[in-house]
């Protein structure tokens, strides 16, 4: 693995560093204020700035950055991950603005890859185009969605058109009003082979039958500058049979493919914060004095920056050669990496936000500074495309075969 970025690499990351500086950093101030003096906290898309933002960032070409082929920009994984990362410093802000948000991402993904002609016409083009946004829903209430063959929400074929009923829960992004489409994962049939059972569907958000019930709360934060976590609830959700996803009971194989790109996004994005929590928890140790001190010359201070430092970069080398595997071998050939970077990435982003929030007393639990809701955030991601425990379990299972073999 060369560690140099090429030519490509170089400049888009010019690019996107320059974006950040002229435009997204300059824009946080400004969401701030129209996010607070909006109606609807959920509607954070259709914020002036907001639509300011992405229509710079699409005119200096850095647009679906995040997907390989004529569809995209034509970047690698390795290409694009110091640019994720960079987009990861604005968190809530960088990765809409060019159009590299998650869920749209994986959902664009998995149009691009499985969707047929028409729904990649319906749905794919204008998610191409900022134009719309749109949800995954996968998670349920009612059951251990850690195990995703467990889901219970039902898809039944009732002639030209399937009927949904169930509940979902953690649904990213389904309270924004942009949202204008769901792919929707319940069981088509329950006797076919546990991993066959499971089918894909399009709903569109005005579908009779679709409730989106109640936005939810991240450690009391209620996540709407990402487009807020919704439960809803379908009764007899009626849509054509044409809204299916590829066949019946491809619905698990395709969420695999989904999960991969998406994890490892997670990752890249989430380097970003810790970089950003690294600046802060410098400054702030600069700046402020304790017993007749910086906090910069205080031991234990020097041991966290230190710490931190050395972890980021740890965890880079890791999302690195991960995203080069997925180049070079695939998905399927990078899958104990992607476990890896998936349980490692949040627990030493986690560690890092949380020190930079000591460094900055009462103040980094307040609003005044981004670390509480980063850490709210980072926290989640030991949840988000399975839990800790699932990828840790598998991966020792991985790696008791190939020290046994």
């Amino acid at each position: 693995m060369d560690f140099a970025p090429d030519a490509t690499t170089e400049e888009y990351r010019s690019k996107v560093l320059a974006l950040m500086d002229e435009v997204i950093y300059p824009a946080e101030p400004v969401f701030a204020e129209q996010q607070a003096a909006g109606d609807d906290p959920w509607a954070w898309s259709t914020r002036p700035v907001v639509g300011e933002i992405r229509a710079e960032a699409r005119r200096r070409g850095l647009w679906n950055l995040f997907l390989p082929g004529e569809n995209g920009a034509g970047l690698t994984n390795l290409q694009y991950a110091p640019l994720a990362e960079i987009s990861g410093r604005s968190i809530h802000l960088a990765p809409a603005a060019m159009n590299c948000a998650a869920p749209d991402t994986g959902n664009m993904e998995v149009l691009d890859q499985f969707g047929s002609e028409q729904q990649r016409k319906d749905w794919l083009e204008p998610l191409l185009a900022g134009d719309i946004r749109s949800a995954f829903a996968m998670t349920e209430p009612d059951v251990a969605s850690s195990d995703a063959t467990n889901i219970s929400t039902r898809i039944v074929r009732d002639g030209d058109e399937y009927v949904i009923n169930g509940r979902k829960w953690w649904i990213t992004g389904a309270l924004n009003p942009n949202a204008a489409v769901f792919i929707v994962m319940g069981k088509t049939d329950p006797e076919a082979p546990r991993h066959q059972q499971q089918s894909m569907i399009l709903v569109p958000r005005d579908t009779p039958g679709l409730e989106i019930k109640r936005g939810m709360h991240v450690f009391g934060y209620d996540d709407s500058d990402h487009g807020g976590h919704a439960e809803l609830a379908f009764h007899d959700v009626r849509v054509p049979v044409e809204n299916l996803i590829g066949n019946e009971g491809d619905g698990f194989a395709i969420a695999q493919a989904r999960l991969g790109p998406g994890r490892i996004h997670h990752c890249m994005r989430s380097i970003g914060i810790a970089e950003r929590a690294i600046e802060l928890m410098c400054r702030r140790a600069s700046e402020r004095v304790a017993f007749g001190k910086p906090l910069a010359e205080q031991g234990v201070i020097r041991d966290w920056i230190a710490e931190s430092r050395v972890r980021v970069e740890q965890l880079r080398l890791l999302v690195l050669k991960t995203a080069w595997l997925m180049d070079t071998v695939g998905n399927k050939g990078a899958h104990g990496e992607i476990q890896a970077i998936k349980i490692a990435t949040p627990a030493t982003v986690e560690w890092i936000v949380d020190k930079a929030i000591q460094v900055h007393g009462a103040g980094g639990l307040s609003q005044d500074f981004p670390l509480a809701n980063w850490f709210a955030g980072i926290r989640t991601l030991r949840f988000a495309d399975g839990p800790d425990e699932v990828h840790k379990n598998a991966l020792a299972r991985a790696e008791l075969r190939r020290q046994t073999q």
